[in-house]
């Protein structure tokens, strides 16, 4: 069962006497459970749907519905899948005491993989969800690989009930499924002969696997540091050398980049960031992988967007690691505007220093750091670091 909680108004939807709190029972009598069932199920030009209206009474609808017209149907958010893992790097796991709670609930579901690129490990699919992902063809999947080799997931995983990834992606992969893959670097674990061993077999699947990103372990001031280290800037360099070889090698035979190291990993290394063109349409963008040259790209395509700021002093506020990068970024961005701009680097106050990135800075943050700036004209934010409404 599956709850309306929306319907647009003279939509499909509509015309059938949805309404919030609609109850979505069955689909050509299969049970509905999710919004992956409403979605797929209901893609047909012809069904049978099987609801229960607020009032209690249960009506079966003959749809017809034309090719492209959306339901206009909202429906509750999926039950999360919890996290059978305990990764010493767990983010969550490093978090204060005192948030708010649903911030400490751990998901690992592939649900969210498909439809907004959260990345999963596939440790805790049940047969029944192997054979609805094939089914949907739920393509591609975010998966956070880690290592190959089953004996060092699992002890990156601390699980030792986690599958062998290479066979869960050979599966899924001879049913025509593609993946974005990721790799946590943790230093002594994962990296040298086993990040290299990693790649060789996500290598091996061919066009199955889009891409490989490989992102430096990061810490909290409450992570667990007595078991797990960020990686020395040597460690970072060797991690780019290993990844540069296969990006090299997947150029010359596959006209991809394949394989990338995140701009946290340069950052750290000490080593210039590759161009624009390396980055393959920036398909990991979102897992810090190129975002300075996105938003340089982003900048230099804007045109005559930024016309009005001429003249005007704009304060631009981020985390340290792209505070380290932002003057590559505001170069241009000054001699395309005509305004003056003042970088402010803040500094975490909640989850501690050691945590970089501009998306996990708190509101506290940017509102001490604009206290008593009535000088600025105008303070840009960068979109990682509000919600999805920009809030």
């Amino acid at each position: 069962m599956l709850r309306v909680t929306a319907v647009v108004p003279d939509s499909l939807g509509s015309e059938l006497g949805l309404q919030p709190g609609t109850d979505l029972l069955a689909i050509n009598g299969r049970e509905v459970e999710d919004f992956l069932d409403w979605e797929f199920l209901s893609a047909d030009e012809q069904f049978l749907l099987h609801v229960r209206h607020p009032d209690g009474e249960e009506i079966e609808y003959a749809v017809e519905r034309p090719e492209g017209l959306p339901m206009g149907v909202a429906v509750e958010p999926p039950r999360i899948r919890r996290c059978a893992n305990r990764c010493d790097f767990c983010f969550v796991d490093g978090l204060p005491e005192g948030l708010r709670e649903r911030l400490y609930i751990r998901d690992d579901d592939y649900r969210l993989s498909f439809k907004y690129g959260n990345f999963a490990t596939l440790t805790n699919l049940k047969p029944w969800d192997v054979e609805r992902i094939i089914e949907y063809r739920l393509s591609p999947l975010y998966v956070s690989v880690h290592a190959t080799d089953p004996v060092v997931r699992r002890w990156l995983l601390r699980n030792p009930l986690a599958p062998d990834i290479r066979e869960q992606l050979s599966l899924f992969a001879s049913h025509g499924l593609q993946f974005h893959t990721q790799i946590v670097l943790s230093p002594g674990v994962n990296d040298g002969a086993v990040l290299r061993q990693t790649l060789g077999d996500l290598w091996g699947f061919g066009e199955s696997v889009l891409s490989v990103a490989v992102v430096p372990v990061g810490l909290t001031t409450f992570s667990k540091h007595h078991l797990v280290r960020e990686p020395t800037r040597d460690e970072c360099r060797a991690a780019i050398g290993e990844v540069e070889q296969w990006a090299t090698r997947a150029r010359e035979s596959r006209g991809t980049t394949w394989a990338f190291g995140a701009d946290e990993l340069y950052l750290r290394a000490d080593l210039p960031l590759p161009p624009a063109e390396w980055y393959d349409g920036f398909e990991q963008v979102e897992n810090g992988i190129g975002s300075v040259r996105y938003l340089q790209q982003q900048i230099a395509e804007s045109g005559t967007g930024m016309a009005g700021w001429r003249g005007r002093r704009i304060a631009v506020l981020t985390g340290a690691s792209m505070g380290a990068l932002m003057p590559q970024v505001l170069a241009p961005l000054r001699a395309a505007s005509g305004a003056e701009f003042e970088l402010l680097v803040l500094e975490n106050s909640l989850f501690g220093s050691s945590v970089t990135c501009a998306g996990l800075l708190p509101g506290a943050a940017f509102r001490d750091a604009l206290a008593g700036r009535d000088d600025l004209d105008l303070a840009l934010i960068l979109r990682e670091a509000l919600n999805e409404d920009a809030s």
